[in-house]
């Protein structure tokens, strides 16, 4: 009964490798167009992917002169890259931060004033009453082209656009 088993495992797993290695095959077909392009162009894809998160350029949210103003509206990420965000409220004004990409990450963790806050899903929103930074620690993960708001205050330039390569 053992040599049964182990035959039958044995067949199970040589079926698997070979599948594997019929599927790295069918995908194989850029040779030829790999060695036609310049070694520049093939540089010039996405950005590479790293194991040590990056940190996204902050994001603050109004300052002691302007409550609407906002310095950076766009920002572009990798799908599978670690990333750290800042965002920042700098003035005295209470914003609501709402971002449709929270809920296409994993969530690692977001730190308030050295304090972790480990989640199990997406915020719904971040809430600044007063001035201060949060910092969200996340993995993007789905590739797609996304909002951030400050839903009161959109219509005063306080929005923008986040893009996942």
């Amino acid at each position: 009964m053992k040599e049964l088993k182990t035959v039958a495992l044995a067949a199970f797993l040589g079926i698997v490798v070979a599948q594997s290695f019929a599927f790295a095959q069918a995908d194989d077909d850029d040779d030829d167009q790999a060695a036609s392009k310049p070694k520049a162009q093939m540089q010039a894809k996405a950005p590479q992917v790293t194991r040590a998160s990056k940190n996204v350029p902050e994001l603050i949210l109004g300052s002691k002169s302007d409550d609407f103003a906002v310095n950076q509206k766009d920002f572009e990420l990798v799908a599978g890259q670690g990333y750290r965000w800042k965002i920042t409220s700098a003035a005295g004004f209470e914003y609501k931060f709402f971002t449709d990409l929270f809920r296409n990450v994993w969530m690692n963790q977001i730190v308030i004033n050295d304090l972790e806050v480990h989640m199990n899903g997406a915020p719904a929103w971040l809430e600044f009453d007063s001035p201060g930074t949060i910092n969200v620690q996340f993995t993007a993960v789905r590739p797609g082209e996304y909002t951030w708001s400050i839903p009161d205050l959109a219509d005063k330039g306080m929005k923008g656009k986040i893009t996942v390569k």
